[in-house]
């Protein structure tokens, strides 16, 4: 029922989405887009006519909560969180959304605004796609931890039907999170070609120059990419001055293009030097000097004194490097859009320099967006993972286990509790399964199977039931501990590879015939228990396994042979069938030999004997 509530508040988001290009405004039936009201405990439409949803649809666990003074935040979803303590919900947790594969924009709205009481903002980190894309650390600065900050990215959905935005816990600290947002993004949008399969787009700052804030969702404007522009004051270099001049109510060309879909607004403003001609204009940017960094400057010749090139030429600087000349007209002639970009390498420094030194009169700037770039980290093979969630299910991990999102991935992350992976050329792959006294009471899938390179596996003192699968004779495991379970039914013959060293299958309830092949690891040097199973035979130190019967049925060869037996009698009573009634044909006669005939004969057989054969009668006589 609740799917079928989500799907239709999704159609009926669609309607909403009529007549726009805002992209959240369309449901996941029609392009996979979400507004997610994390901690929020019922749907709503937005007064910018977005539809939201309560996160009990795609939350994986925590608890709600919402900020202590509600009344400071003016939009709803920005007032209820959720919080997930590791003591409950384990160190990872995960909203899963159904994304097919493409390209994404994700927004997250995190809060503090002492929810808790504790008066201690947390820190944890943020994946999407298996890859580690933001870092929360205590303590956030006063405006963050107070108001909230938004955080923005672009990155590609898994090859699976569903994608994962985990949050992981560091130390004791709880993540929290109010709001996620997810849009597709055309293929190609910044760069795609190069940037689209493997790598991820983390918003560094995204400026309007000579504007306030703006964007779909914040204000009227319209974005068809969603995306919301900051101003930039509180980026500018304040020892300069700097003019804005605007376009004058004249139309703007060549804006909100595919791929990226830049809105007309961010180029109907720009800043330009103010007093000397000589002076520049300086953008200061955050920076983290392990990354990279696309940037991507936007321009337009919005004044009309303008009107041939060489009368406004300018040179761009990034990080104190020359990078390349502008002349804006030259390039499209005015009142049109132009975009730029570069990618900055090595820096060293906390903050890159933005700066536009002029040439030929004052520089000018209508936005400017940076981007670090973040390559996809490897991840678990896609049929280890799904074996891992079959096993999740079937032995009923707790939560506070934090079986969440990718088993392995991100690599600076803890794997899932309990598990031990390694990298191989093909990916990350599970080779270790350590959950002794867990209190699990599931049964093993036979989808352990998948799990072609474990080890080693220990179950052991847990509550399991149902009989071991197939599946657990992997010819990688070296150990097998499955001792005090409850274990019921035989000892699969597929168990006991050459590599098995050490087989504890003690303390369950099995029963039959212990398979040579697995016998033979203690007589090889290796380690096995066999004990506390009463029903185990067929090996020394176990009974000998009765011919046919055994616990008041049969055993298995009894099995057998009474499957042998009647398939015999079966092929016997086919034969007479077709001697006595197919074979026969329709024309065929009955012959009988005459009696006298019939009598000589006998008698011709028996004459040497103690009887013989009275002809007249044909009597037998002593």
């Amino acid at each position: 029922m609740r799917l079928l509530r989500l799907l239709l508040l999704l159609v009926a988001a669609v309607g909403l989405a009529c007549g726009t290009d805002d992209p959240f405004l369309s449901g996941a039936p029609a392009n996979h887009s979400y507004n997610i009201d994390c901690g929020g405990a019922t749907d709503f439409t937005s007064s910018f006519g977005r539809r939201w949803l309560a996160d009990q649809f795609f939350s994986a666990g925590g608890a709600a909560g919402m900020v202590a003074e509600p009344h400071r935040f003016p939009q709803p979803q920005e007032r209820t969180l959720r919080f997930f303590p590791p003591s409950s919900a384990g160190k990872s947790s995960c909203y899963t959304l159904p994304l097919p594969p493409g390209r994404y924009y994700l927004r997250l709205f995190s809060v503090y605004d002492n929810y808790d009481s504790k008066l201690r903002t947390p820190s944890f980190d943020v994946s999407a796609a298996a890859t580690l894309v933001l870092s929360f650390r205590s303590p956030w600065p006063e405006p963050a931890s107070r108001y909230g900050a938004y955080s923005d990215l672009i990155f590609p959905s898994a090859t699976s039907p569903t994608s994962d935005i985990c949050f992981y816990s560091l130390s004791t600290d709880a993540p929290v999170v109010a709001s996620i947002e997810v849009a597709p993004v055309h293929p190609l949008a910044y760069d795609g070609a190069t940037t689209g399969a493997d790598l991820i787009l983390v918003n560094y700052g995204r400026l309007t120059c000579g504007n306030n804030l703006f964007g779909p969702g914040f204000t009227n404007d319209s974005d068809a990419f969603s995306r919301v522009w900051q101003s930039d004051v509180d980026f500018r270099n304040n020892d300069l001055s700097y003019d804005a001049i605007t376009a004058g109510g004249r139309k703007v060309f060549g804006s909100n293009q595919p791929p990226n879909y830049f809105p007309t607004k961010l180029y109907r403003s720009a800043v330009t030097t103010g007093g000397d001609a000589s002076n520049e204009i300086e953008y200061i940017m955050p920076v983290d000097t392990r990354m990279s960094y696309m940037v991507w400057l936007h321009f337009a010749e919005i004044d009309a004194g303008i009107g041939a090139p060489g009368q406004r030429v300018f040179d761009v600087m990034l990080a104190g490097k020359n990078v390349t000349r502008i002349d804006i007209f030259k390039q499209v002639g005015g009142f049109t859009a132009f975009k730029w970009t570069y990618i900055v390498e090595n820096l060293t420094s906390s903050t890159m320099s933005v700066k536009l030194v002029p040439v030929v009169g004052r520089p000018i700037l209508c936005g400017l967006e940076n981007y670090a770039i973040v390559p996809l980290e490897m991840r678990t093979i896609p049929n280890q993972v799904a074996a891992m969630k079959a096993l999740k299910d079937s032995l009923k991990i707790p939560a506070r286990m934090g079986w969440n999102g990718d088993p392995c991935a991100p690599r600076t992350w803890d794997a899932w509790e309990g598990v031990t992976c390694h990298r191989k050329d093909k990916g990350l792959v599970i080779t270790q399964l350590d959950l002794g006294s867990q209190g699990l009471k599931g049964y093993i899938t036979d989808e352990i199977s998948h799990l072609t390179d474990l080890v080693s596996l220990n179950l052991s003192y847990n509550s399991l039931t149902g009989s071991l699968p197939q599946g657990l004779g992997q010819p990688s495991i070296v150990t097998l501990d499955l001792s005090s379970n409850q274990f019921t039914g035989s000892i699969p013959g597929t168990i006991g590879s050459s590599k098995l060293q050490t087989a504890l299958l003690n303390s369950n309830q099995l029963d039959g015939q212990v398979p040579e092949r697995l016998y033979s690891i203690g007589v090889h040097g290796g380690v096995i228990d066999l004990s506390g199973n009463k029903g185990l035979c067929g090996v020394p130190t176990l009974p000998a396994c009765a011919l046919f019967w055994e616990k008041g049925g049969l055993n298995k060869t009894g099995k057998i042979a009474l499957g042998a037996s009647l398939g015999f009698l079966l092929i016997v009573v086919l034969i007479v069938v077709y001697i006595l009634c197919i074979r026969r044909g329709p024309y065929d006669y009955d012959f009988e030999f005459p009696q006298d005939l019939t009598c000589k004969y006998i008698a011709f057989q028996l004459h040497t004997g103690s009887y013989f054969i009275d002809d007249s009668s044909c009597l037998t006589l002593e």
